[in-house]
C-alpha cells in the first residue's frame, strides 16, 4: 500500500465505526437530499449541541427541537434555493442538474461524521483508498460550508489530501489561509486578516490607545486576538487586559467573575470582543450580571449584528457597541422560497422515514414543519450569511460549467475529479447580482466591511451603518454623526492611560506600557519632535529653542557693526585721537628746537607719537564682521604700539629722575648711560621683547574668527579667539609691567622743576590705563555678548588717549598758549629754583 494510503486508512476505520447500525437501503429525507448529475454537499448548523456533548467520541445526533438554530436554517434553505435556481437556468450548466446532500453539523462529532460521509463513494459506507489520488472520485464533487472555523479546520484537513473543493460561507479564521495545509479550501467570506486591519483603523480613527481584548476559545478567537494584538502593538496601541472566554465558561461563574474584575481594574473604556456568537453571549451575560456599563464594545463580524447577542436581557445598558459586519446583501427570492416551503409542509408534525438519520445524520422521531407564524425570522445578519452560502454554490457551479465545457451551449457530463473542479473554481470570475465573485491566491474573495453601531433609541434594537471599508485600501469612511454615544453629552469617549501632554512636553513612561506616562517640559535648547514624543531632541548649533518648544529657530548672528551708535561714537573718538596725534607730531616738528620739545624728549617724541598712532589703527579691527586679518592685527598693533609708548615714557621719566637726583652721586653710571645711549637701547630692547611676545602669540595662539554659542541661546556672537589665549595674556601682562615702571619713575619725579615735572599728568593717565583694563577684564568675565569688542576697544582707546593726554597735551598747551614758558630763561630759572630748594633741604 502506498504511503498516501497508509496515512488515510484510518479514515476508513473511522467511517466504519460510524455505521454501527445497518443503514442500507433506507430512504433519504427529501429535505436533506436531492438527486442530480453532480452532487454537492452542504454543511449547516441546524441545531446547537449541548455543551456536555462536545467531548464525546460518538456521533451527537441533532434531533433536539429545543436547540433549533434559526440562523443555520436560513443557510440551509439558501443552498436549496440556489441549486433550484441553477437547475432552472438555461445559461448556467445547461442540460445538467445539480443534486445535494445536506448535513446538520450541530457538533464536532456530527461534523466529523458528515465529512467522512462526503468522502465515501456513492452507495458505499467507507472511504475507498485509490492507488492514485488523482483518480479519487467521491460521491460529492464539492462541499459548501461549514460555518465556524473549528468545524472548517477539521473538514478542510480531511478533504485536502483528496483535493475535494471546500467553499466555506462563514469560516473567516486566518489559519485557513495556509495553502500548504489546506490546498482545497476557499471561502466567500473575507479573511479575518482584513477584519483585523479594519478593527485597528477603527481604534485609530477615534484615538483609542488604551484597550482591553477579550477572545473566545478556539481558532477564530485565539488566532484573531493574536493577530489583533500584533497589529495594534505595531500602531502604538497598548493592551491593558487580555483574556480568553473558555468553552466551559457559564454566565456569572467564578471564571467569568474573575475576568470581569480584571477588566474593571484595567480602566479601559474600549473593549474589543473577538469571539464567536456562543461564547460572546456567555461573556455579555456576565457583563450584564456584573452591571458593567459606560464602555465602548468593539464587535467582530461573527456577533456584531447577531440577534443571539442583542437579545441578552439588559444588554442595552452596557454602553456603546460598534462593530465590523458583512455588508447587507439580499438573496432575491429566498424569503418567498422559505414561505413557499412552509406552506407546502402545511405546518404539521409528520413521521420521518425510518432510519433517515443514516443519510442526513438526523435521528428523527418526528420532523418539524414550520407554520408561517413559527418560521424563523430572516434578519439582516442571516440574510447576509445566506448570501455567502448562495455565492459559494454559484462559485462551484461556474467552476463546473467551465470544467464541463458548457460555454458551447451543452455540457459534456463526464466524470469529474475533485482536483479538476478545484482548479476551475479557483479561476472563476463572474457577476452575481452586480457583485463580482473571484478568489485570490489564498482562496479568499475580496469584499468590504460595513462599520455598524447599535441603536437602542427606539423600542427595539437595531443598528446603523455608520461607515464602510474598501478591500483595496486601508481607509475607513465613517460618518460619526450617526453614532449615539453613551453618556448625556454624546461625546466620543476617550480611552487612554494618560492624557496627551501639552505642547513641548516629553512623555516619561511610568510602568510597563508606553501609553502610561508623565509629562516633563523640554528644556531650553531642545524641542519635541511629534514623531518621537518620548525624547526632547537638542537643537543644532545654529538653532535655538525656548522651553516647551516643538521646533527650533535659527539663531541671530550678531557682531559689532560699523553703523551702530556705540561704534560710531568709538570710531569718531578714535579718529579724533589719530588726528590729534598727527597734529601734535606736526606741532612738535615745527617747534622742534624749543625747550618744551627738547624737554619732552626731542626726536623721541615722534617715536612715541608714531607708536600711539599704530595702536590707534588697531582699533578699527574691532568693527564689522571678524576676519582673519582683523583678528591678527587689532590686538597685536595695540599691544606693540602701546608697549613702545610705555617704554619711551618709562625711559624718559627715568632719565629725568636720574639726571636731577642721582647723576652727581653716580657719575660713572651716568657717563656710561649717556655714552652708550642707554635710553635708546632700553626702548629698543623693551620694544623687541613685546614684538617677540606678539609674534609668538600670533604664531602659536593665532587669533581666529570664532562663533560663540554658549552664552546667548538665541544668538551666534562673532568674535576672535585672542582673549582666550596665553599669548594675549602675556602681552597684556608685559604692558602692565611697563605701566607700573613708568608710573614708578614718574612718581619719583614729582618734585622736579615745574617744566620737567610730569608726575601728575602721567600718573593720572597710567591710573586711567589700569582702571580701563581692570574694567575690561571684569566685564569679560560676566559678559560675552556682541558689545564686548566695544568694551575692549574702549579700554584700548582710554589707554592710548590717556597716555597721549597725560604726556603731550600739557606741552601742546605751553607751545600754543604760553609761549612765555617755552623759553630757555624760564627753564633755567626753574632749574635754579629746584637747586636752591634741594640745597636748603
Amino acid at each position: 500500500m502506498s504511503l498516501w494510503g497508509v496515512r488515510l486508512v484510518g479514515l476508513q476505520l473511522s467511517l466504519s465505526c460510524c455505521w454501527a447500525f445497518s443503514c442500507h437501503n433506507t430512504p433519504s429525507s427529501p429535505d436533506f437530499s436531492l438527486p442530480g448529475d453532480y452532487l454537492l454537499a452542504g454543511m449547516f448548523p441546524l441545531h446547537s449541541a449541548l455543551p456536555e456533548a462536545r467531548g464525546r467520541p460518538t456521533v451527537t445526533f441533532c434531533d433536539r427541537s429545543n436547540s433549533f438554530n434559526g440562523h443555520g436554517y436560513h443557510l440551509f434553505q439558501a443552498m436549496r434555493f440556489s441549486i433550484e435556481e441553477i437547475n432552472n437556468s438555461t445559461a448556467l450548466l445547461p442540460n445538467v442538474t445539480l443534486g445535494y446532500e445536506l448535513y446538520d453539523v450541530c457538533s464536532d462529532s456530527a461534523n466529523m461524521y458528515a465529512t467522512l460521509s462526503i468522502l465515501s463513494t456513492l452507495g458505499r459506507h467507507y472511504v475507498e483508498i485509490q492507488g492514485d489520488p488523482a483518480h479519487f472520485s467521491p460521491a460529492m464533487v464539492a462541499v459548501i460550508g461549514p460555518d465556524i472555523t473549528k468545524h472548517a479546520l477539521t473538514t478542510a484537513a480531511l478533504l485536502s489530501p483528496f483535493l475535494v473543493p471546500l467553499v466555506s460561507y462563514g469560516a473567516s479564521s486566518m489559519v485557513l489561509n495556509a495553502r500548504r495545509l489546506y490546498p482545497s479550501f476557499l471561502r466567500t467570506i473575507s479573511s479575518d486578516k482584513h477584519q483585523v486591519d479594519i478593527l485597528v483603523l477603527l481604534l485609530q480613527r477615534f484615538g483609542w490607545v488604551w484597550i482591553s481584548i477579550v477572545g473566545g476559545e478556539g481558532d477564530y478567537g485565539e488566532v484573531g486576538i493574536q493577530e489583533l494584538e500584533y497589529q495594534v502593538t505595531r500602531q502604538g496601541i497598548c493592551i491593558a487586559f487580555r483574556d480568553i472566554v473558555p468553552f466551559s465558561a457559564r454566565p456569572g461563574d467564578e471564571r467569568m467573575q474573575s475576568m470581569i474584575r480584571c477588566l474593571v481594574q484595567a480602566r479601559t473604556t474600549v473593549v474589543v470582543v473577538y469571539s464567536g456568537r456562543q461564547l460572546a453571549r456567555v461573556f455579555f451575560e456576565s457583563v450584564v450580571l456584573a452591571k458593567l456599563t459606560a464602555k465602548v464594545w468593539i464587535a467582530t463580524e461573527d456577533w456584531a449584528i447577531s440577534s443571539h447577542i442583542n437579545s441578552v436581557p439588559g444588554i442595552q445598558g452596557i454602553g456603546t457597541v460598534l462593530g465590523v459586519a458583512i455588508p447587507h446583501r439580499h438573496v432575491p427570492g429566498l424569503k418567498e422560497f422559505e414561505e413557499a416551503y412552509v406552506q407546502a409542509d402545511k405546518g404539521v408534525l409528520r413521521p420521518c422515514p425510518q432510519g433517515s438519520w443514516c443519510n442526513s445524520n438526523q435521528l428523527c422521531t418526528e420532523c418539524w414543519a414550520f407554520t408561517a407564524q413559527a418560521m424563523p425570522t430572516l434578519a439582516e445578519f442571516s440574510m447576509s450569511s445566506a448570501y455567502n452560502a448562495y455565492q459559494a454554490v454559484y462559485a462551484v457551479a461556474h467552476g463546473l460549467h467551465q470544467l464541463l465545457g458548457c460555454s458551447s451551449g451543452a455540457c459534456s457530463r463526464g466524470r469529474v475529479y475533485p482536483w479538476q473542479l478545484l482548479e476551475q473554481i479557483r479561476k472563476v470570475k463572474f457577476l452575481l447580482h452586480k457583485d463580482a465573485v473571484t478568489f485570490n491566491d489564498d482562496g479568499n474573495t475580496l469584499s468590504n466591511y460595513d462599520i455598524i453601531a447599535w441603536d437602542w433609541s427606539g423600542p427595539n434594537w437595531t443598528f446603523r451603518v455608520i461607515g464602510s471599508s474598501s478591500p483595496f485600501s486601508v481607509l475607513l469612511d465613517i460618518n460619526t454623526t450617526k453614532i449615539r454615544w453613551h453618556g448625556n453629552d454624546n461625546q466620543v469617549p476617550t480611552s487612554v492611560c494618560s492624557r496627551d501632554c501639552p505642547e513641548g512636553h516629553q512623555r516619561v513612561i511610568t510602568g510597563f506600557h508606553h501609553c502610561c506616562f508623565e509629562c516633563v517640559p523640554c528644556e531650553a535648547g531642545t524641542f519635541l519632535n511629534k514623531s518621537d514624543p518620548y525624547r526632547c531632541r537638542p537643537c543644532g548649533k545654529e538653532e535655538w529653542a525656548p522651553e516647551r518648544s516643538q521646533t527650533c529657530f535659527p539663531r541671530t548672528v550678531v557682531f559689532l557693526t560699523w553703523h551702530e551708535p556705540v561704534s560710531l561714537v568709538l570710531l569718531a573718538a578714535n579718529t579724533l585721537l589719530l588726528l590729534l596725534v598727527a597734529g601734535t607730531a606736526g606741532l612738535f616738528a615745527w617747534h622742534l628746537d624749543t625747550p618744551v620739545v627738547r624737554s619732552a624728549g626731542g626726536r623721541l617724541c615722534f617715536f612715541m607719537l608714531g607708536s600711539l598712532a599704530g595702536g590707534t589703527w588697531g582699533l578699527y579691527g574691532f568693527f564689522g564682521e571678524p576676519t582673519l586679518p582683523t583678528c591678527l592685527l587689532r590686538q597685536g598693533l595695540f599691544s606693540l604700539g602701546f608697549a613702545i609708548f610705555l617704554s619711551c615714557l618709562t625711559v624718559r621719566s627715568f632719565q629725568l629722575v636720574f639726571i636731577f637726583k642721582f647723576s652727581a652721586r653716580l657719575p660713572t653710571f651716568f657717563r656710561a648711560w649717556v655714552q652708550n645711549r642707554g635710553a635708546g637701547l632700553f626702548v629698543m630692547i623693551s620694544s623687541t621683547i613685546q614684538l617677540l611676545i606678539c609674534l609668538i602669540w600670533l604664531a602659536v595662539w593665532t587669533p581666529l574668527p570664532t562663533r560663540e554659542y554658549k552664552h546667548f541661546p538665541q544668538l551666534v556672537v562673532l568674535g576672535c579667539t585672542e582673549a582666550n589665549s596665553l599669548g594675549f595674556m602675556l602681552a597684556v601682562t608685559y604692558n602692565g609691567l611697563l605701566s607700573i615702571s613708568a608710573f614708578a619713575c614718574s612718581y619719583l619725579g614729582k618734585d622736579l622743576p615745574e617744566n620737567y615735572n610730569e608726575a601728575k599728568c602721567v600718573t593720572f593717565s597710567l591710573l586711567l590705563n589700569f582702571v580701563s583694563w581692570i574694567a575690561f577684564f571684569t566685564m569679560a568675565i560676566v559678559y560675552q555678548g556682541k558689545y564686548l569688542p566695544a568694551v575692549n576697544a574702549l579700554a584700548m582707546l582710554s589707554s592710548l588717549s590717556g597716555g597721549f593726554s597725560g604726556y603731550f597735551l600739557p606741552k601742546c598747551y605751553v607751545i600754543l598758549y604760553r609761549p612765555d614758558l617755552n623759553s630757555t630763561e624760564h627753564f633755567q630759572a626753574s632749574i635754579q629754583d629746584y637747586t636752591r630748594r634741594c640745597g636748603s633741604t
